[in-house]
């Protein structure tokens, strides 16, 4: 049931990502300050989301729940623990996640501490890290996912 939900967790950051993609740059140009004032709530809410889908596949690993096609294909029961934690990026569904996980904490970091940056710069900065967040992640849900079961 947990693998369901990080699975549940990248196709919700995948949805925060294509409103996060759209609504600041429309404030932005409509000097809508609540409109942009979504980027900052959204860079932390999807870099909140994939972090727990990592922390899912991250479990998946370090538990050996071979009912996953990640972990059966990546992993064994007997190998040392640092082993399953690498496992989980060393292969390449687990390295696309980890790779959305950095950008997404990238933007998160911009949303924090970006305060110095006038506001439809950060708008617009936060817009085009979640346009690769869009590619990122469906490329990952829809060809790599690593999410997927086995009979």
């Amino acid at each position: 049931m947990i693998i369901e939900i990080g699975h549940y967790a990248l196709v919700l950051a995948l949805a925060t990502a294509l409103i996060l993609s759209i609504v600041p740059v429309i404030g932005a140009r409509r000097h809508d300050r609540a409109m942009m004032d979504v980027a900052t709530i959204g860079s932390l809410a999807m870099f909140s989301l994939v972090a727990f889908a990592f922390g899912v596949l991250t479990y998946a690993h370090v538990v050996s729940d071979f009912s996953v096609e990640n972990v059966w294909e990546n992993s064994h029961s007997l190998v040392p623990l640092i082993y399953k934690y690498s496992g989980v990026w060393g292969n390449h569904e687990g390295s696309m996640m980890l790779w959305l996980l950095i950008l997404t904490l990238f933007s998160a970091l911009v949303a924090v501490f970006g305060r110095n940056l006038p506001e439809t710069l950060k708008a617009n900065v936060l817009a085009v890290q979640a346009w690769i967040s869009v590619a990122f992640t469906l490329f990952i849900l829809l060809t790599s996912n690593p999410f997927l079961r086995l009979d």
